[in-house]
């Protein structure tokens, strides 16, 4: 069934507004008729089913029929990574969405070598992504920092899986299994990796949990999408799958 991203409050027989985007994509591309029920969410609410009730050219209107399941907190995990190339980090963006990421937050290295991203364009992946893998919320995506300031404020109580390819770390899955769950964080450096002036300003955070993720070099979105699927199965909700 058709699952749909919505802001508006859902309980029983509330009307939720759609955007025109959405409103084209349920009657145009679906072709889907007024009284059609569909799946909604909106990461307070859990997820219902809902009633088209006109969808048009500026928008449309749903009715929220009847909760199909109930909110659920997913891992606190956040993914920090350095700015890239637009289509790698839209990659990132999307498989950061679907392997379970509250927040992604993008970093300015000294070696980034993208200049900007479109936070806007990257929001709408990671909608796109939590509308298809049945996920109860939306992880927000950040506008880029620069790395200092990012670190500056982390919080001491959220660990920081290190990505760290210089070679002298231990093994994700043995560091991480000598770690508890709770609030976490990967840490993605750019495609030329961290500077060394980087490295040590990481590794002295009281926070940082260094990490190998092989003895290859990996590209960035390789190894966001590796850092999160090690995690989710040693501390996440992958493990014992």
């Amino acid at each position: 069934m058709i699952r749909l991203y919505i802001t508006g409050d859902l309980t029983p027989g509330a009307k939720v507004a759609v955007t025109p985007e959405q409103a084209h994509y349920l009657a145009n591309v679906m072709r889907l008729p007024a009284g059609a029920e569909l799946l909604v969410f909106n990461g307070r609410d859990g997820e219902w089913r809902a009633r088209i009730a006109q969808a048009g050219k500026r928008g449309g209107e749903l009715v929220a029929v009847a909760q199909n399941r109930p909110q659920a907190p997913g891992p606190d995990l956040e993914l920090v990574v350095a700015l890239v190339k637009r289509t790698r980090l839209e990659t990132i963006i999307e498989k950061a969405a679907e392997l379970g990421a509250r927040r992604i937050r993008l970093a300015i290295t000294e070696r980034t070598n993208a200049a900007r991203a479109r936070v806007d364009r990257l929001a709408a992946i990671a909608v796109e992504a939590a509308e298809q893998t049945g996920r109860l919320d939306v992880p927000a995506v950040d506008p880029p920092q620069k790395l200092d300031r990012l670190l500056a404020d982390w919080p001491g109580e959220r660990a920081l899986m290190f990505c760290d390819e210089a070679g002298d770390a231990p093994p994700a899955l043995a560091a991480l299994g000598e770690r508890p769950a709770g609030p976490w964080g990967v840490l993605i450096g750019p495609e030329g990796g961290f500077s060394p002036k980087e490295r040590p300003m990481i590794r002295a955070l009281p926070a940082a949990v260094p990490v190998s993720l092989g003895p290859r070099i990996l590209r960035a979105d390789t190894a966001a999408i590796s850092a999160l699927t090690l995690w989710q199965a040693t501390l996440g909700d992958l493990k014992g799958a």
